[in-house]
């Protein structure tokens, strides 16, 4: 039986499609944290298909390393330090007020009318170095209160701003998903930032401004009155003066400036994105080095961590220990998305060594079905089955690459490629998905209201990014 399964197309698929139930399986029914539910599939599938112990796990005697460290150990080396630095980024960038600032700068440009598209871009530009749930976090007081101001459904303010924060969150670096995809089917991230801002905008138009407001007239949820006392005057929106009784502890600490915020954010971004283009435009340039030092992603992040440090933290008045521990804190979420990434990988390089990846690429050859479209329907399959967008990506990904790597694609193609796979990973949001519920609670909408209002948006933003990717696929 394994003899068969090493040789024939069609049992390679059959055991990669019982791997992914097995998956499938383990995470919903048995609950087991995704991350040894993919350790345990990426085994199971590795013996079955008749891999060595040696080649899978490794041996005293072996000198090779074996799938499990180059699985783990290889895309782990490439993605830690970014999501680290990341989420070490956007957690001063919101302890220093960055998006009240930003938020409240929006709000006066656009006035009452065009508040609904001042709460999208707040989330557009504030979720690139924030997480999805921590954009939430800090940026629903802010819709509270501009939606009790303009007397409307909390959901039309909701919603652009939810789209923002998604859109960043599946197709922009530094986030997982995206770094994941990245790192698996081996594309620079500048591209990534490239095709993602081109697929990603659009996509967050029609989703977040257009549906928003379509919706948003139609489904009608208020403001309750907890939901925003006390966060007037903390956020600053109205001319409410603070109680006499209310002392603070010590002196508040300067506001930033808006443009000191947005140069923060845009500093790793630029940098990572002249590397890029260096190699194109500037080949023979005695600066490309310099350029190439500067924008690897970990460089890049490093140094806007350092200003943020400096510029948000020190000068403002908050202290080195503070800063230290505010870095501790925001890390600690990561080590379970890590592990989740790492064993995807590890799926991933299973999926390559069984000849998996072969087999399909000779299916699609002989179905004509493009790799872009494959992908999409995977990610898809996989996020409304177990809701979870990282699992969906890193396994996806893991499935994807092998075809990836055995044809001549263009960086750019490839890019556009783990575009797809990360518009797939947050279609259909529903019960299953952890960022349902957050919304459904902190947007005061019941289940049905969730439903119509949130998961249509996601399926949108999926949608769009993908068509915007499949259509740029043809052309590159």
């Amino acid at each position: 039986m394994v003899h068969w399964l090493q040789h024939e197309t069609g049992g390679l698929l059959l055991l990669c499609a019982v791997s992914i139930a097995v998956l499938l399986f383990l995470i919903i029914k048995v609950k087991l944290e995704p991350f040894i539910a993919l350790i345990v599939s990426s085994l199971a599938l590795a013996l079955v298909a008749g891999l060595s112990v040696d080649e899978i796990v490794g041996t005293a005697l072996s000198s090779k390393k074996s799938l499990l460290e180059t699985g783990f150990g290889g895309l782990l080396g490439h993605i830690a330090p970014i999501v680290g630095l990341g989420t070490i980024l956007g957690a001063i960038l919101e302890r220093s007020g960055g998006a009240d600032v930003l938020t409240r700068r929006l709000l006066g440009v656009a006035g009452e009318r065009g508040a609904p598209l001042a709460m999208g871009l707040a989330g557009l530009i504030f979720g690139i170095p924030v997480f999805f749930d921590v954009g939430i976090f800090v940026l629903a007081p802010l819709v509270y209160i501009t939606a009790k101001q303009g007397g409307r459904s909390l959901v039309l303010y909701a919603l652009p701003l939810l789209s923002g924060l998604s859109m960043t969150h599946a197709f922009l670096p530094p986030h997982p998903g995206p770094v994941a995809a990245a790192g698996l089917l081996g594309v620079p991230l500048g591209w990534l930032i490239v095709f993602g801002l081109i697929c990603g905008i659009p996509a967050f138009l029609v989703s977040g401004v257009a549906w928003g407001a379509w919706i948003g007239k139609r489904v009608i949820v208020d403001v309750p009155e907890e939901y925003v006392v006390g966060e007037e005057e903390k956020v600053g929106l109205t001319k409410g003066e603070p109680s006499k009784d209310d002392v603070p502890a010590k002196e508040p600490e300067p506001e930033p400036s808006l443009t000191l915020v947005g140069l923060i954010i845009a500093v790793p971004l630029v940098l990572i994105l002249l590397a890029t283009f260096g190699t194109v435009w500037w080949e023979d340039s005695p600066a490309l080095p310099t350029l190439t030092f500067l924008g690897n992603p970990v460089v890049a992040l490093t140094i806007a961590v350092l200003l943020a440090m400096y510029l948000l933290g020190i000068r403002r008045g908050i202290t080195s220990a503070e800063l230290s521990d505010l870095a501790a804190r925001s890390l600690r979420p990561v080590g379970m998305i890590l592990l989740v990434i790492g064993g995807g990988a590890f799926f991933g390089a299973v999926v390559s060594a069984t000849g998996v990846g072969k087999a399909l690429a000779d299916t699609l050859s002989d179905a004509g079905l493009p790799v872009i479209v494959l992908a999409y329907l995977i990610a898809c399959g996989l996020r409304v089955a177990q809701g979870s967008a990282t699992v969906a990506i890193v396994t996806t990904g893991g499935i994807v690459a092998p075809l990836v790597q055995d044809k001549d694609y263009s960086q750019q193609h490839v890019a556009l490629i783990a575009i797809a796979i990360s518009a797939g990973s947050i279609i259909a949001s529903h019960v299953n998905d952890g960022g349902f519920w957050i919304i459904s609670r902190y947007f005061n909408m019941s289940v049905r209201d969730t439903l119509r209002t949130w998961t249509v948006l996601e399926t949108i933003l999926s949608v769009v990014g993908f068509a915007m990717a499949a259509l740029l696929s043809t052309f590159i």
